[in-house]
């Protein structure tokens, strides 16, 4: 089949990638000459395992294309993606932006020729594609299409595992063309049985964000489990444990730290929060979830004043990670970004490393040392806070660390060390969820 995808961003590219792998003629459209020259050369704008490779492989079977000519694009598919950003609104409310969305329904509008279904890839609230339907319908109301709800379920890090193999297809249609149109595109996956949730366009838009929430509720919930076990001296590591063996709740996301961040989680709770809200139906929990996760976060800045004797003034210190993740670059909501300037406010002077983030980095840390190992950053350095569990940071020297540090103060705010082992080192460790502070 012959898909176009309207934006390049991290959904656009990847989902494009991905199609074209399944065999589809793909062209991806960007309004950024810069971003569609550098595709077009095979230069990837994120960093995303496996995916430059990927492109490449599809570019040069002639799969797929990059151009910023959205009416060439739009008149030879069968299907369109809309996959352009839907940031929260700058107006600080928690709605989500829908002004590119619908931008794209405007500019795309003229350009259908035969039957097309125009597929709502973004993060959108209910109610968004019926919007885009009506513009398109405004614009050309010859065009010959439906409108359908296709929401992505890409973890950063994991996303071509994701949509290769997925843990299920979610389509919202309204009519059989449109559910044979998404089903054909998706057909590969019929060999390895991918479940298909075929439904309502209202059921598919909420379906991400209701799964969204429940995933940072988790989060939420076993970082609130974590204080209480400092305070009772307990270990969350075991309690996380006993819990996720249960099969009814299982053991993903019960992973204490900073709290969450990243492209979605953030953005997407606030979203569910004001959708709830304008439709007289609050979600007390996901309101709750928000909260407790501002609040983990300055929690993260008194635990690390608190292991450096309470107060930072004047002090170095080490920062290992700075993407809200490990295995991307992205620094949207990362919470290096509220606990960094909470310390360097206070006086602190940060030395940090990241493997792949700190280009991103520097454009929102400024004033901050970027080192090119995590031993350099911990040189001379009072204490070492470990943010972001990359696997290069799972098995560090930690005796040539500590020959680094003026203090062997380690404070490790994703608990990927052991309290008693470090401490048999010689270090003063402080993690997430243990009395041992």
């Amino acid at each position: 089949m012959r898909v176009t995808v309207i934006g390049t961003g991290y959904v656009g590219l990847v989902s494009g990638t991905c199609f074209s792998e399944f065999g589809h003629e793909v062209t991806c459209v960007d309004r950024d000459l810069g971003k569609i020259a550098n595709l077009q050369k095979g230069a990837v704008p994120i960093y995303e395992p496996g995916l430059e490779d990927l492109v490449s492989k599809n570019v040069a079977e002639g799969r797929l294309s990059f151009t910023t000519d959205t009416a060439a694009a739009v008149t030879q598919a069968d299907a369109v993606f809309i996959a352009v950003g839907t940031p929260t609104s700058r107006r600080g409310d928690g709605y989500a932006d829908l002004s590119y969305v619908y931008g794209a329904a405007r500019e795309l509008a003229p350009h259908l020729k035969g039957y097309t279904v125009i597929v709502d890839k973004s993060t959108v609230p209910v109610g968004t594609a019926r919007q885009v339907a009506r513009i398109i319908a405004e614009v050309n109301p010859e065009a010959d299409f439906d409108v359908a709800s296709n929401p992505e379920f890409l973890r950063e890090g994991a996303a071509i595992a994701d949509f290769m193999r997925p843990d299920r297809v979610v389509i919202g249609v309204e009519s059989d063309r449109a559910e044979e149109v998404l089903k054909s595109l998706y057909r590969p996956l019929y060999l390895i049985e991918t479940p298909m949730v075929v439904t309502g366009i209202e059921t598919a838009e909420l379906t991400k964000y209701a799964a969204n929430a429940f995933l940072a509720t988790k989060i939420s919930f076993i970082n609130e489990m974590a204080n209480l076990c400092e305070v009772i001296g307990a270990d969350v590591v075991d309690v996380a444990r006993g819990m996720g063996l249960d099969g009814r709740i299982g053991k993903k996301f019960l992973h204490p730290g900073p709290g969450y961040g990243g492209s979605c989680f953030p953005k997407d709770t606030l979203a569910l929060m004001r959708i709830a809200q304008e439709h007289g139906s609050p979600s007390r929990i996901v309101e709750t979830v928000v909260e407790v996760n501002a609040a983990q976060k300055a929690r993260m800045v008194r635990k690390i004043r608190k292991a450096l004797g309470g107060n930072e003034a004047g002090k170095t210190i080490a920062v290992l990670g700075l993407s809200f993740k490990p295995e991307t670059d992205d620094m949207r909501d990362a919470p290096s970004l509220t606990i960094i300037p909470a310390l360097t406010e206070k006086g602190a002077r940060i030395r940090c490393h990241d493997p792949e983030a700190m280009d991103a980095a520097r454009e929102l840390l400024p004033d901050i040392f970027f080192a090119s190992s995590p031993y350099e950053a911990c040189e001379g350095a009072d204490a070492v806070v470990l943010m972001t569990e990359w696997n290069q940071y799972r098995a560090l020297d930690l005796e040539r660390l500590k020959s680094t540090l003026k203090s062997p103060i380690f404070i490790d705010l994703r608990n990927v060390y052991r309290p008693l082992e470090m401490e048999h080192l010689g270090f003063r460790y402080s993690g997430v969820g243990t009395s041992r502070d």
